[in-house]
């Protein structure tokens, strides 16, 4: 492909593989770099997503792809949501714009997008373990491809990544990690290992030395054994001066940098060497997050994961509602303030989960462990048992990585823990990763945890006082939304087990639902009452425990019951309740409303209920159905 020499002529349009990539001179792939920035800012804002990480890795994803050759060579991204360079330079610029939309690109690699996404990912640590296991397999069948993971300083924070390093160290094997380090996660990197890498940047003296005695023995011909000794001796000799400590060297790999992420030019030199090389190495490359966008670069925590925007100014569209997440953080802050035995933890996450205020607030009792869900949990336990009142607060989907955290070392000492689980149910934009629709079945079984789901902003208060109030677990879940308008039932005091009608007319069937999905089970009712076939509502509150008497007894008035969850049937609480009703009611008509078994593609949280036969039309007809089959059958 030859591409002009004029200005006016987009490179990155003319880029159909990562072949064509390989063909640019570098002042033409600087200016690819920059052309790659200028559309991954037009369609994330325009459709949302991940801006700063993307930004970031433009020039370490362009000379990735002109030193290795994918698909041959395989990318694993750790997280994934730093891999809007990769899917331009791989054959995907003209659906571009379609990322994070239904049926459009994935804002993650994925598998089944293209033959260059080597390993689907989209939560954190994973890239060393899969990319270790991926490389294995071609070697034991004979392919001798490179791999390469590709992993931020914060990703490496979880104990998984640190698992991998540690066995994929031990081997005579040719992994290659990237570690781009740019002292971020999702919020600004803590902990010791944050403070270790910035001590590695130190370290630059020792590799431009150590590169420079590479380049000129490579040129010294017929180099004898005896004199490569010797030079290999006097290295590591410099380098016992320079550098004395290297955790990566002691795990068992060739340490490479500290480098310039932005600079193309030696990033192909020095990454070219590592090609070569044929043991276990780690490339530390020092990247900005946000780089080329000065508002994501001054505030690259606001610009992660972050809405459609206005690209002048980067403002986000504001809406005169409160969501749930902002619910939870000024009860919390309010409830802090008179009790001083209140925690709170997030792993990496301050902002999206809501806790910025509180850490801003009261530091002292806040706590960011880095992206390690597991390591939370446990050290909330164990602030439980020293007296304080932990709130550890993670999204749902990140939860699922604690499960035995959560069993083994709080339910089964009854620590008083309370867990905020945000976005569970439909998850917008993220994918199949980000749904949040498998928390219930997961904890619902473990003895002696409550889970309860608030339904307005009223009844996010009342749980989160009522859960710190528990001498138990306490598990809250909530969707990433709005809340709903109040109404009066929401203000009612909690009864444990119970739930609340908010709607009660004495018709023959009532919607039972859990708090996240009654936005949509209000306006169904509403479209049924206009249609002349009212409903009443009632909203769980508790998922678990249940008075189970109490229930039995609120739905016996009712002909129909129709059961609607925001998480999947299997093991939720629908189909127990469906259960029992079969067994205490058996005249009772029961219809149930759930997630299926399957995981659910990107899409708004309106598409995602849709496909899920969960929105407020879904709802609505099955209302009529049941009905309908019950005068069907009467009739016969």
């Amino acid at each position: 492909m030859v591409y002009s020499s004029s200005m006016n002529r987009s490179i990155l349009a003319g880029i159909s593989s990562p072949d064509d990539v390989k063909k640019l001179t570098i002042p033409e792939s600087n200016r690819l770099a920059q052309e790659i920035r200028k559309k991954i800012i037009e369609v994330v804002g325009t459709n949302g997503g991940h801006l700063s990480s993307n930004l970031g890795v433009v020039e370490l994803t362009i000379a990735l792809h002109r030193v290795f050759s994918s698909p041959r060579d395989l990318f694993v991204w750790d997280v994934g949501h730093q891999s809007y360079t990769h899917k331009l330079l791989t054959g995907r610029y003209d659906r571009f714009p379609t990322l994070r939309k239904k049926d459009g690109l994935s804002g993650f690699p994925k598998r089944s997008e293209s033959p260059h996404d080597a390993f689907d990912t989209g939560h954190s640590s994973t890239s060393i373990s899969a990319a270790f296991g991926i490389l294995s397999a071609r070697r034991l069948t004979g392919d001798s491809g490179k791999v390469i993971a590709v992993i931020g300083d914060g990703a490496l924070t979880g104990g998984m990544a640190l698992e991998a390093l540690s066995h994929a160290g031990q081997g005579k094997n040719d992994l290659i990690v990237i570690l781009n380090d740019n002292k971020m996660s999702i919020s600004p990197n803590t902990g010791a290992l944050s403070e270790y890498l910035s001590r590695l940047t130190m370290g630059a003296s020792y590799q431009r030395f150590k590169y420079r005695v590479d380049r000129a023995v490579r040129h010294i011909p017929l180099l004898g054994e005896t004199v490569a000794r010797i030079i290999h001796r006097i290295k590591r000799g410099v380098k016992g001066i320079l550098f004395k400590d290297n955790l990566f060297v002691d795990l068992g790999f060739e340490y490479v940098g500290p480098l310039n992420g932005h600079n193309i030019e030696e990033l192909e030199k020095v990454l070219r060497d590592v090609r070569a090389l044929n043991r276990p190495v780690v490339v530390h490359v020092l990247t900005k997050k946000g780089k080329g966008y000065s508002l994501a670069e001054n505030d690259p925590s606001a610009f992660h994961g972050i809405g459609p925007f206005c690209i002048s100014d980067g403002k986000v569209e504001k809406f005169d509602t409160t969501s749930f997440t902002e619910a939870f953080s000024r009860t919390l802050v309010d409830l802090a303030a008179g009790d001083p035995r209140i925690a709170a933890i997030t792993a990496a996450m301050a902002k999206g989960t809501g806790l910025a205020p509180f850490q801003h607030r009261y530091p002292e009792r806040f706590f960011d462990v880095g992206i390690a869900e597991q390591h939370a949990v446990t050290f909330a336990g164990g602030l439980a048992a020293g007296g304080m009142k932990p709130v550890v607060a993670i999204y749902s989907t990140f939860m699922q990585r604690a499960v035995d955290q959560v069993i083994h070392d709080i339910a089964l000492q009854s620590l008083p823990v309370v867990f905020a689980l945000d976005r569970s149910g439909a998850v917008p934009d993220d994918g199949e990763t980000h749904q949040g629709i498998f928390d219930i079945a997961l904890f619902r079984s473990i003895p002696g945890i409550s889970i309860l789901t608030p339904a307005s902003v009223c009844e996010m208060r009342l749980m989160l006082t009522w859960a710190l109030a528990q001498d138990t677990p306490v598990m809250l879940r909530y969707p990433k939304g709005a809340c709903p308008t109040e109404q009066d039932a929401f203000s009612l005091p909690l009864v444990e087990g119970r739930g609340v009608f908010t709607h009660q007319d004495g018709a023959d069937t009532v919607i039972v639902a859990t708090g996240g999905i009654y936005p949509e089970v209000h306006e169904a009712s509403n479209m049924l009452a206009r249609q002349g076939n009212p409903v009443d509502n009632y909203v769980l509150r508790f998922i678990k425990p249940l008075d189970a008497a109490f229930f039995v007894a609120a739905m016996k008035p009712y002909q129909n019951v129709v059961l609607v969850e925001d998480a999947v049937e299997t093991g939720g609480i629908a189909e127990h309740l469906a259960s029992l009703l079969s067994t205490e009611l058996p005249q009772c008509n029961v219809a149930t409303l759930a997630f299926d078994e399957i995981f659910y593609p990107q899409g708004t949280r309106a598409e995602i209920l849709a496909s899920a036969g969960l929105s407020s039309a879904h709802i609505a007809d099955a209302v009529r159905k049941l009905r309908a089959a019950v005068a069907e059958g009467r009739s016969r």
